[in-house]
C-alpha cells in the first residue's frame, strides 16, 4: 500500500507556520496534527517558560510519532503543526517517514524577525491567551535556537520567503 506523505515545518516562532499548516491540510485533505493544540489539552496552564515547552513536548513526542507513523501507514497524508527548527527536533521528523519509508516534505518558512514580531502582536490581540508566552522577549529567547534547513540535511525542502513591505 502507498503511504501517506508526511508535511511538517520550520520557520520562526510567528512565520506563519501554523496558518500554512492549515491551509496544507485542507487543500489536501491530509490529517492535520498542532502541537500547540495537543499540549494545550494535555497539560493545560503547565506552559510558561521555554524549558516548560521542552519538557511537555518531548513527553508528547513518542506517542505523537507512533500516531503519525500508524496514519501515514494506513495512506493518509499528515501535515504537523509541531517546529522543525533546530537539527534534533528535524531529526525526529526524520525518524518518523524514515522508519517507515514515507514521503515528506518540509516546508521551509523564511520571514525576517521585524514580520514575525508583527504577526506574533496580531496573535496576541486574536488569541489572548496566548499572551503571556506570545513576546518578544520568548520570540528572541526561541530564535537563539532556530537554525535554517541545509540541503546537506536531505530533505525535500519547500521554501516560502516574505519580506516587510
Amino acid at each position: 500500500m502507498k503511504k501517506g506523505l508526511l508535511t511538517f515545518f520550520c520557520g520562526k516562532m510567528g512565520a506563519g507556520k501554523s496558518t500554512e499548516a492549515i491551509r496544507l491540510a485542507q487543500q489536501s485533505k491530509a490529517v492535520l496534527l498542532s502541537e500547540d493544540e495537543w499540549l494545550a489539552s494535555l497539560y493545560p496552564r503547565k506552559i510558561s517558560s521555554l524549558n516548560d515547552y521542552n519538557e511537555y513536548s518531548n513527553l508528547l513526542k513518542p506517542s505523537i510519532k507512533k500516531l503519525v507513523q500508524s496514519i501515514l501507514c494506513a495512506g493518509s497524508d499528515v501535515v504537523m503543526d509541531f517546529p522543525a527548527n533546530t537539527l534534533s527536533q528535524r531529526n525526529w521528523f526524520r525518524d518518523i517517514f524514515s522508519e517507515i519509508d514515507a514521503p515528506h516534505n518540509l516546508v521551509y518558512i523564511d520571514l525576517p524577525n521585524e514580520l514575525c514580531l508583527e504577526q506574533i502582536g496580531q496573535r496576541r490581540k486574536e488569541q489572548p491567551e496566548r499572551a503571556a508566552t506570545d513576546t518578544r522577549e520568548m520570540f528572541e529567547q526561541v530564535t537563539k535556537y532556530f537554525m535554517a534547513p541545509t540541503p546537506e540535511e536531505g530533505f525535500n525542502i519547500k521554501k516560502i520567503t516574505r519580506h516587510a513591505q
